[in-house]
């Protein structure tokens, strides 16, 4: 969910920090969201892979 608020078109998160600091340009602010997006695209696909890694502490905590 948070990678629809960090890049465009809607990019929320990336308007919000235009406001606090209005002498950065739009496409600096990309630029340094680039790398979390990255991590949490590589995340969901570690997840999609390998779904055990989401499931294990729920089946752990609930003893399935």
């Amino acid at each position: 969910m948070e990678i629809g608020l960090i890049t465009p078109p809607v990019g929320l998160n990336l308007y919000v920090i235009k406001g606090i600091s209005p002498d950065i340009t739009l496409p600096e602010i990309l630029r340094g969201s680039l790398p979390f997006m990255l991590c949490m695209v590589l995340a969901i696909i570690i997840l999609c892979i390998f779904p055990q890694i989401a499931t294990w502490l729920p089946n752990y905590l609930l003893g399935s």
